[in-house]
């Protein structure tokens, strides 16, 4: 009876390592597809991915954050392209997927951060009727951000693009931009994630604006 009840307990345990191994190792190949995804359809896909995984790891706030992130880049892309009439949609969109990671991991920098990148989608769909309600929502959230996590080197890569696209009458230039993407670089070499899962971005994006002239 010892030897089975032993047995039983092995292979208990052994399936729940597979069980994790699976769930790293898929959201591992997905995390990385993040970076490299570079149309909108295939941001769309990759959050429905992510969306997917959550609802069957239910208890993990990390796939939700991450289909949030997929869609902000989708955001971000479409931004770029002059498509701001639809920012609006991607961000409620995104604040969805925020809104179910924070119902697991309450009071998280890394979802303030998103907060912060989805109120600025909302305010690039019509800057000049909205910098005034919206700049305020994103400040908030960025140092509500920084108060719970104040070596996060994505805060101060969200502080050095504010800084780099504000025009120096109004308190910004691209000269300090580039010293705020100088310190978070700084602070990537002694910032670890909890795991390697955890939100890790930003540093290419800092090195690509300091090779900027």
């Amino acid at each position: 009876m010892k030897n089975l009840f032993l047995t039983a307990a092995l292979i208990f345990v052994g399936a729940t390592t597979f069980a994790q191994t699976a769930f790293e190792k898929t959201m591992t190949e997905k995390i990385a597809k993040v970076e490299d995804h570079k149309t909108t359809e295939e941001f769309t896909a990759l959050a429905n991915d992510f969306d997917r995984i959550a609802t069957k790891e239910s208890t993990n706030w990390l796939p939700y954050y991450y289909a949030a992130f997929a869609i902000i880049q989708k955001g971000r892309l479409m931004m770029q392209s002059g498509k701001t009439d639809e920012l609006d949609a991607v961000a409620a969109e995104a604040e969805k997927y925020i809104a179910k990671a924070d119902a697991i991991s309450p009071n998280n920098a890394e979802l303030f951060i998103l907060k912060k990148l989805t109120s600025r989608l909302r305010m690039m769909a019509d800057p000049m009727s909205r910098y005034m309600s919206e700049s305020p929502i994103a400040q908030q959230a960025l140092e509500k951000a920084e108060s719970l996590d104040p070596n996060n080197p994505r805060i101060t890569i969200l502080k050095a693009e504010d800084a780099y696209f504000t025009p120096e009458q109004f308190g910004g230039s691209k000269a300090k931009g580039k010293e705020l993407f100088t310190k978070a670089v700084e602070q990537f070499a002694a910032y670890k994630p909890k795991t390697s899962l955890h939100p890790n971005w930003g540093k290419a994006e800092a090195q690509y604006f300091l090779n900027q002239k």
